[in-house]
């Protein structure tokens, strides 16, 4: 493919400097040609069309083209023009700034350095935030990996090239015009190497490699270049992190191998459910596979050969119906002056809403003032305290006999209530607030009776307020 020159004038719009000339696209720096001011900078991304590739390149630029336009959010670039396969087939999006992860795994490399634990979690909860962002707009990915994962100054992270996406709402072009299993082979999940696409979870698995690989500098399933490389992830496990650098958590590995699951049902049921592990690594429950460090057993790959080979995979559903089905609740336990029939009904409400979502995380939140804490006292102490009160969520949560990753329990430090709670919801992509309607004692509601008001009018989520409905005595009768 014939390089554009700087300078040249293409519908409406002036190419600059190449910024990347590589094997799928050329991106070039452009600007409007009239010398209009746009409102963010732009690239121009032409892709690879000569007469030895494949039919990868057009079919993908199609799917960009589709995709592209409809998301939005900070996790992608904003779309601006498209050019036209007659004549010269191009996208201009928003050029955003940052480094892709791909030049913070060279760079560790370089330094024959591994990344360190926070950095790992940091990051991965970022993808995952952005995946999460995809899912809820009925797209999956599809080839997340570390070149197309741009990491922005702020922090968040923005997903690059959707050539190989799937969006629920329009014909899958790859899987109708090629037939066949396609995507970068050493972050492609099993159910993809069989053919099947547009599985969230998928993307789940892409962002376990790169864990692993951010965790142990090797990839997990090595880089197969065919298609009997590819499936042995149908039925295996890679070798446990811990066993390859020592010094990493139990709770990492037993997140990476989790992401990494051959079967997509035992992986995390939704990337917010991912990041909000990565984020709250203290709350992650351990298990066997967090702590081992020997490989899986051989008769254990044995028969899930056996299975993969007669496995017949359904059609997921709908991204986003997946990810609803899935939600992270948040109730909201009151501390002070909380009568026992509100902490009931609260706890009732709370297994009506989980008892029509089975796979969905509860997030038991209680708020404290900053004052309670002193620093002379020891029971007062805020590592007391704050234990003190997560015991009391425990209690609480207890008749609810919730499985071993569907639990965790923070104890939040505001003077102002409602704003901690409607903050943690934002940043933990809570679906659904539980909350009394009442949350102090009687002779306070004349003065804090807006907490719940003002958690339902700000949060960015459903807000269920619980009326307590029948005295305690009754209740237990």
């Amino acid at each position: 493919m014939k390089r554009l020159e700087a300078g040249t004038e293409l519908d409406g719009f002036r190419i600059g400097a190449c910024l990347h000339a590589g094997g799928m696209a050329h991106i070039y720096e452009v600007t409007y040609a009239d010398g209009r001011t746009a409102p963010f900078d732009m690239v121009m991304k032409v892709p690879r069309m000569t007469a030895g590739d494949g039919a990868e390149n057009i079919v993908g630029f199609e799917v960009e083209h589709q995709i592209l336009q409809v998301l939005h959010g900070t996790h992608v670039p904003r779309f601006v023009a498209a050019g036209d396969l007659v004549n010269l087939p191009y996208l201009v999006m928003e050029h955003v700034q940052g480094q892709t992860l791909q030049q913070v795994l060279d760079a560790h490399t370089e330094n024959r350095t591994c990344a360190d634990v926070a950095d790992i979690a940091r990051l991965g909860a970022s993808i995952a935030r952005a995946a999460h962002s995809l899912h809820q707009q009925n797209t999956c990915h599809l080839d997340i990996k570390p070149a197309n994962v741009l990491l922005h100054p702020d922090g968040h992270a923005v997903l690059l090239d959707f050539g190989l996406s799937c969006h629920a709402h329009y014909p899958d072009l790859l899987a109708e015009e090629l037939r066949k299993a396609v995507g970068s082979p050493a972050w492609i999940a099993p159910e993809q190497v069989v053919g099947v696409r547009g599985d969230p979870r998928s993307d789940i698995f892409a962002i376990g490699v790169m864990l692993y690989e951010l965790a142990t500098s090797e990839l997990p399933f090595g880089n197969p270049q065919t298609s009997g490389g590819m499936r042995q992830r149908l039925w295996m496990d890679p070798t446990p992190p811990r066993r390859l650098r020592e010094d990493l958590p139990e709770w990492l590995q037993e997140v990476v191998l989790r992401c990494l699951a051959p079967e997509a049902a035992k992986r995390y049921p939704s990337a917010a459910h991912l990041a909000f592990d990565l984020e709250h690594p203290e709350q992650v429950k351990v298990t066997k596979r967090g702590k081992q460090i020997q490989g899986t057993p051989f008769f254990t790959h044995f028969k899930r050969w056996l299975k993969a080979a007669g496995m017949h995979y359904q059609p997921s559903p709908l991204p986003s119906q997946q990810i609803d089905e899935v939600p992270i609740v948040m109730v909201a336990v009151p501390h002070h002056e909380a009568s026992d029939a509100t902490l009931y009904s609260l706890r009732q409400a709370v297994a009506r809403s989980l008892g029509i979502r089975p796979g969905a995380r509860l997030a038991v939140v209680t708020v404290i003032s900053p004052n309670l804490s002193s620093t002379s006292e020891h029971d007062k102490s805020e590592t007391t305290l704050h234990r003190q009160y997560r015991t009391m969520l425990q209690q609480w949560a207890q008749p609810l006999d919730l499985g071993e990753h569907q639990t965790s329990f923070h104890v939040l430090e505001s003077s102002d209530v409602a704003n901690a709670i409607v903050r943690y919801a934002e940043g933990n992509n809570v679906s659904m607030i539980v909350m009394g309607a009442a949350t102090h004692g009687l002779q306070m509601q004349r003065f804090v009776a807006t907490v719940p008001i003002k958690v339902a009018m700000e949060a960015p989520c459903t807000v269920i307020l619980v009326k307590q409905a029948l005295p305690f005595e009754h209740l237990m009768g």
